[in-house]
């Protein structure tokens, strides 16, 4: 495939192919979000809608006001505590409509932990919500109807479980944006129809219709709905979906089409060759989709510790109620493995990390950095490789002038009649002209009768003379003479009556922070990789000005998801990059930056978004999540750490020395560790 290095010009009429072609899929854009909402991240837990949550939550909470106005705390009466005839009662009332009301988020996601064999935090929550419900009904029934002993319920602890648990879990949905919609956003590439050939008819089809060998006609500006060769006609295509890069491809008979590339100013007649799964957007899907369903299955330090107090308060219940029904009968044993079980309920624990990410998110944002992916705190901690997109994020993805060449020729003159000869054009490449002579102040020049010269350049007059900008391709296949230029990036030359007088070349420049920003990675012991669609010479270039000696070019999205995997055979990896062929490798990659300029699909693929132009901010950034990370861990400490002596405590594990805790203590203990991992949280700092 041949790169056009100046495209002729792209008007109205393309423009609103365009816009047509990207409004058909804004109502199934919009629906698809509007269903994934947020959802949580742990293994088993069942997706919940963001609004459904909320409305759970404040519901919830209205509940629980009352419930420990008129509850005794571990039976205690609080200052605050309005106990009358009947209130019992109430409590268990407004404690059941709480029950259908707050816990079927956890219930739901138990049952999804349960199936896939990994208990962790859904069924720990669900454990502690279900045995401090259940037991407090039977205390309730035990000591208002049958009077045989008094037996202490659970309704105030069940009641601010449920609210602080609900709590943590919007906090987090809040701090975790959806990424599981970039599969979404790559089908909204495609067209919702294709316009089929039958002899010299065209029908107009749906593309879930579209089979192999049928003939499809693609107008200017349209999305190519599935692969194919072209069979007749002629058209540049943007195909910087497949390469990243935003130079026009040629093309003509017999080339290669690729399904969601955009077609040029021209017609094309292709017949399909892969439609659906077996396409490119169809294979960049299912890439796609597996590696974010592989991330979002791995294990995060919280569900570990959960999974632990799980088996570890289990174990201990079911122990204990053996043992002390054998030594003082089911009643007691039954009341001292309900206590076990109680103090496991993770109150501090459902908050530690929620807090922390809330706070970190909050952070970054001030920053310039969204955090979409909460597993991002726990990912900066052991990077050894940064591999980096070369377009759009170490440089700035637009052409700009970098050299003009003249032959016995003004300077200046030169490039006011490039500027002429490009001012209706919309092309980049056109456009960077304009504005560099606008920026060099070149003397205004107005040029008649301009054409198109198809695959080449343009052409037009001006003062009563004939000019051309086009390519080298046109010089060689009309045989003029001229010195050809070895410069990377895109060579464009001015003629004047056949005879070559200037020349311009245009690349596209590194952003301004980027030296700075490898320098810093290398200081911190990661070492930057470039991975680019761009041809070799290009990207060597760029890692040469940035000090980077680890390159791989002309890579495509599948080889880009590979090379991450063997890097991260050698040790953690972070993915920066902002392109659509980027969106794999975004996934698959153990921590993922885009660039805030970049395509919604990279954005939806990756665990951060960089809004900020400023590639050192994402140094920053990794020194915050590491922080953000000892925090974590220092609220898990919080949160469990009183479990250690007060679950063996309450089983009875020392009661042979006397040393048997009361479950006020417990429930005391509890709620001081709440209030620490809370504050631990708000003191992490920028």
């Amino acid at each position: 495939m041949s790169t056009n290095p100046h495209n002729h010009q792209m008007n109205h009429e393309q423009e609103n192919h365009m816009s047509h072609n990207h409004s058909q899929h804004d109502e199934t854009s919009h629906m698809s979000h509007d269903m994934a909402h947020m959802s949580m991240t742990s293994p088993g837990m069942a997706s919940m809608d963001m609004h459904d949550m909320k409305r759970r939550f404040w519901w919830s909470f209205a509940l629980m006001i009352p419930i420990i106005i008129i509850t005794p705390f571990m039976g205690i009466t609080l200052p605050f505590t309005l106990t009358f005839p009947g209130s019992i009662w109430l409590t268990a009332i407004l404690s059941l409509i709480l029950y259908i009301i707050g816990s079927k988020p956890f219930f739901e996601g138990a049952k999804n932990e349960i199936k896939a064999r990994k208990p962790a935090m859904m069924s720990l929550i669900t454990m502690g919500l279900f045995v401090t419900f259940w037991y407090s009904i039977y205390a309730l029934i035990v000591n208002q109807l049958f009077h045989v002993e008094h037996i202490m319920d659970f309704f105030w602890e069940f009641a601010t479980l449920t609210v602080i648990m609900l709590l943590g879990h919007r906090i987090e949905m809040t701090a975790t944006m959806q990424a599981g919609d970039a599969t979404s956003k790559l089908r909204a590439l495609l067209p919702n129809i294709a316009h089929v050939k039958h002899g010299n008819e065209i029908m107009d089809i749906p593309i879930a219709t579209l089979k192999n060998d049928m003939v499809i006609q693609v107008l200017a500006g349209e999305a190519f709905p599935a692969d194919g060769t072209v069979l007749s006609g002629y058209s540049q295509v943007d195909e910087s979906l497949m390469t990243g890069e935003s130079q026009l491809i040629d093309k003509t008979k017999n080339s290669p089409i690729i399904s969601g590339t955009i077609n040029g100013n021209g017609t094309l007649d292709v017949r399909v060759t892969n439609v659906g799964s077996k396409s490119f957007i169809g294979q960049l899907q299912t890439i796609l989709s597996d590696s974010q369903d592989k991330k979002s299955r791995a294990e995060t330090l919280a569900d570990r510790v959960a999974s632990y107090l799980f088996w570890i308060a289990l174990a201990f219940a079911i122990t204990a109620f053996v043992i002390w029904t054998y030594l003082r009968g089911v009643s007691a044993a039954t009341n001292i493995a309900v206590t076990v079980l109680v103090i496991a309920c993770p109150h501090a624990l459902g908050l530690a990390v929620p807090l922390v990410i809330q706070r970190t998110k909050s952070i970054a944002a001030s920053q310039g950095i969204l955090i979409k992916n909460r597993k991002a705190l726990t990912a900066g901690n052991h990077l050894r490789y940064a591999l980096m997109d070369k377009t759009g994020t170490l440089t700035t993805g637009q052409f700009t002038i970098t050299r003009i060449v003249t032959y016995d020729f003004d300077k200046m003159k030169a490039i006011s009649i490039m500027a002429a000869l490009d001012r209706q054009s919309t092309h980049p490449l056109a456009k960077s002209i304009v504005n560099y002579a606008k920026s060099t102040n070149a003397p205004h020049q107005h040029a008649q009768h301009v054409e198109n010269i198809a695959g080449y350049g343009v052409s037009g007059m001006i003062d009563d003379m004939h000019y051309l900008l086009v390519s080298a391709r046109y010089l060689k296949e009309n045989q003029v003479a001229f010195t050809p230029l070895t410069d990377d990036g895109s060579i464009s030359y001015l003629l004047r009556h056949n005879q070559v007088i200037a020349a311009v070349v245009q690349g596209d420049t590194i952003k301004d922070t980027a030296k700075d920003f490898v320098g810093h990675l290398v200081a911190q012991g990661i070492q930057p990789v470039l991975v680019t669609g761009d041809n070799t010479k290009a990207a060597s270039a760029a890692a040469e000005a940035l000090g980077i000696t680890d390159v791989h070019s002309q890579v495509s999205p599948q080889e880009k998801i590979d090379l991450i995997t063997q890097y991260q055979a050698r040790g953690d990896v972070l993915m920066i990059g902002d392109g659509i062929n980027d969106a794999p490798a975004l996934a698959q990659a153990n921590l993922s930056i885009a660039i805030g300029a970049g395509t919604e699909v990279a954005q939806a693929s990756a665990d951060a978004i960089l809004i900020a132009d400023q590639l050192p901010k994402i140094i920053t950034f990794l020194s915050l999540i590491k922080h953000a990370n000892a925090k974590q861990i220092q609220n898990l400490w919080w949160a469990t750490g009183y479990n250690i002596i007060a679950i063996p405590l309450a089983a009875g594990v020392f009661a042979w020395i006397g040393l048997m805790i009361n479950p006020m203590f417990g429930a005391i203990a509890m709620s001081i560790s709440t209030v620490i991992v809370a504050l631990n949280a708000l003191t992490l700092k920028y």
